[in-house]
């Protein structure tokens, strides 16, 4: 992947989150429109483009990649859980918040955002990372991430934590192991199959990055941006973390796949789920809201930006 491609990929979705922005200011999306789709998304085409990448025939890693992806995201999400204990003291978040930015630190856009931009701008073989990241985040949030967001309930925490834990078989999950348990026994599935997979998966990548314009077009960017709190965490849990984990990863001579993939989850903005956790406990979700809006509307930026430069730097 060169350095061009990476900046025209970046480009193609930054035409995509306009169209969305566009049809927003257009009234064709709304926000109940928005939120039907995205459940398509989540629920059906995601899954579908995980194991559209696998059966591609693009992918030419191999079990010990796959133990290697294992293991980066094992020491990726140990880095990330602690830097959540800490980046709240650092930004000085009053305690009543520091949950929230703890669980903004470890729960980044990995799935809506991250698998369709793995795949438009990276080599085959980084979906890979992707899904065995996709994979402990399901299994972290809904064991680790319930605790700290009810950690302020102590008392009905432990009732929400184990009904939680059935959530772990959500259809991102599932297809995610099954696509890994393919990759493992190589297993062809017949050509019907496949081709359906494959044709629900291609919608990924339009419909997710439409959402995201739509979303941005729906925020309250203006009044969000006044925290400077977000930005203080934009700069180190977006920027920062990216550029040392590359850099980290570089010295250490891993393949540029691996470690633009690393670089690229690094770089996600905040995700939806833990503020659809804390809006079902009853929790006010006003910080949460606003550091979506902002992350994500700058990750369009930065993502764009670090992937250049590490493209740069490692082909």
């Amino acid at each position: 992947m060169s350095l061009s491609v990476t900046l025209q990929q970046m480009g193609v979705i930054c035409i995509l989150v306009a169209i969305g922005i566009y049809l927003n200011h257009k009234g064709v999306v709304d926000g109940l429109t928005s939120k039907r789709l995205s459940t398509i998304v989540v629920d059906i085409c995601n899954p579908a483009l995980i194991m559209a990448s696998i059966l591609s025939g693009n992918i030419t890693a191999t079990h010990r990649d796959l133990i290697t992806a294992a293991m980066l995201g094992i020491a990726f999400y140990v880095i990330v859980i602690a830097m959540g204990l800490f980046l709240p003291l650092l930004l000085k978040a009053s305690p009543d918040k520091r949950h929230f930015y703890n669980l903004m630190t470890v729960y980044t856009n990995i799935g809506f955002l991250g698998i369709p931009v793995a795949r438009a701008i990276l080599p085959g073989n980084a979906i890979l990372y992707v899904i065995v990241c996709n994979v402990m985040y399901s299994l972290l949030f809904y064991t680790h991430g319930v605790t700290v967001l009810n950690s302020p309930h102590k008392g009905e925490g432990q009732r929400n934590f184990l009904s939680d834990l059935k959530k772990l078989l959500n259809p991102g999950t599932i297809m995610a192991i099954l696509s890994l348990v393919v990759f493992w026994f190589q297993i062809t599935p017949p050509p019907i199959l496949a081709n359906t997979i494959e044709y629900v998966g291609n919608a990924t990548v339009f419909l997710s990055m439409t959402l995201l314009g739509v979303s941005i077009a729906r925020s309250n960017l203006m009044e969000a941006a006044k925290d400077l709190r977000i930005w203080g965490y934009i700069l180190l849990r977006m920027i920062l973390l990216p550029v040392v984990i590359v850099l980290v990863m570089r010295s250490l001579r891993f393949d540029a796949v691996p470690t633009l993939t690393m670089g690229l989850m690094a770089a996600m903005p905040v995700g939806n789920l833990p503020m659809i956790q804390a809006a079902k406990i009853g929790e006010d979700t006003k910080l949460l809201s606003c550091a979506i809006a902002v992350t994500t509307a700058v990750s369009i930026g930065t993502i764009t930006i670090l992937l250049t430069v590490f493209s740069y730097l490692l082909l």
